[in-house]
């Protein structure tokens, strides 16, 4: 099979979160959760779907793959997925090994693997060699940052209502955790993620204030990310379990934060770190190391389904992660959204999902 095209779509979608102001992202206010969604088509007639990691950067990367990625891929033969994703990433390496470049080539493999799956009509968690016995998976409620306790308590609520079993936060004060403690109770599992904020001092002392509110995990502490030493420091002060790995942009980080006992929980995430072959990559190799892995996917497209074929595959009891929020039009339909608390894990071959590609247009961003 060889490539014929390869389109990427940057789409900006309204969504309602439960809470009356619009969601304080990390990088501002977020009045529409923004993605990069590419379709590759070969000259077989089969065609794939993958996502690109989004939010801020989603112009560079929409660009990255009209300009470079797309025009690269044109042409390659794509039966074998490893290989021709070493060559192009061979290709891109001056362009930086965690990048919006490395964004578009996680969206482009994950396309090749719904395609590959498509032609063997095998679903790719089968193909990642489950036996088909997971067929859902239970979600955690990732909540949006919500400003005020008065919020955090009525979406919890809301949560809860909604069949979840877990929660995580995306806030950075005590006051927050307290809020949501209180709403959910003291056995409710929750998740504390700050993105990125704390220096080490700070996180330490945090973490010291936090004790009483009994975190299932605190998530991406420290800043810079890739600072694994600190990760490391933090790890060995505080009981609380630390996870982070949502930043990694290729395995030999993976390695070196696992080499670096920096975390209880490794949180690869496909739509950064290259798609579903490196990420499971990353999988194995924690794996392997006996850390835990929990792989990271706030998303609503192919990166979701992605997510939920390696967690299948994985053979642990592993949550997956919904970005919890009402988008006004899914491009996926009920496929991305959760029932109950619980999250179908595809069957059909492939990723296993329908895009809608009148939803893409209507949203569409052209830059």
């Amino acid at each position: 099979m060889k490539i014929t095209r390869v389109e990427s779509f940057y789409v900006a979608i309204p969504f309602e979160h439960g809470a009356p102001k619009p969601s304080q992202g990390a990088g501002g206010i977020r009045t529409t959760l923004d993605a990069v969604y590419v379709r590759v088509d070969t000259d077989t007639g089969i065609s794939g779907w993958g996502e690109c990691f989004g939010f801020a950067c989603c112009p560079v990367t929409d660009f990255a793959l009209k300009a470079v990625l797309g025009p690269m891929a044109v042409g390659r033969d794509c039966d074998n997925i490893d290989t021709l994703m070493f060559d192009l990433h061979k290709r891109v390496q001056s362009l930086g090994r965690n990048s919006p470049l490395i964004f578009g080539l996680s969206g482009i493999d994950i396309a090749l693997w719904d395609i590959a799956g498509k032609a063997k009509r095998m679903p790719v968690h089968r193909m990642l060699g489950s036996d088909g016995s997971v067929t859902r998976i239970e979600a955690y409620a990732s909540l949006q940052r919500l400003d005020t306790p008065a919020n955090i308590r009525k979406v919890c609520g809301d949560v809860v209502e909604r069949g979840y079993r877990h929660v995580k936060l995306h806030e950075r004060t005590i006051e927050a955790v307290a809020a949501a403690r209180e709403a959910l109770g003291d056995g409710f599992p929750l998740m504390l993620d700050t993105n990125c904020t704390w220096s080490l001092p700070q996180a330490i002392d945090m973490a010291e204030r936090l004790k009483p509110y009994n975190l299932t995990w605190l998530e991406e502490p420290v800043f810079p990310p890739d600072d694994y030493k600190a990760l490391a420091a933090l790890r060995k002060a505080t009981r609380i379990p630390i996870a982070a790995g949502e930043n990694l942009g290729n395995l030999l980080d993976a390695d070196r934060m696992l080499d670096a006992k920096a975390v209880n929980v490794l949180q690869p995430d496909p739509i950064k770190m290259g798609g579903i072959t490196e990420c499971w990559k990353a999988v194995k190799m924690a794996q392997a190391r006996g850390v835990q892995v929990e792989p990271h996917s706030p998303w609503y497209g192919p990166g979701l389904a992605a997510a939920l074929h390696m967690i299948a595959a994985m053979g642990d009891h592993c949550l997956a992660e919904f970005y919890y929020a009402d988008l006004e039009r899914s491009p996926m339909g009920e496929t991305a959204i959760p029932n109950g608390g619980y999250l179908n894990v595809p069957q059909g071959p492939g990723l296993g999902i329908e895009v809608d590609e009148s939803i893409l247009e209507m949203y569409r961003v052209r830059v």
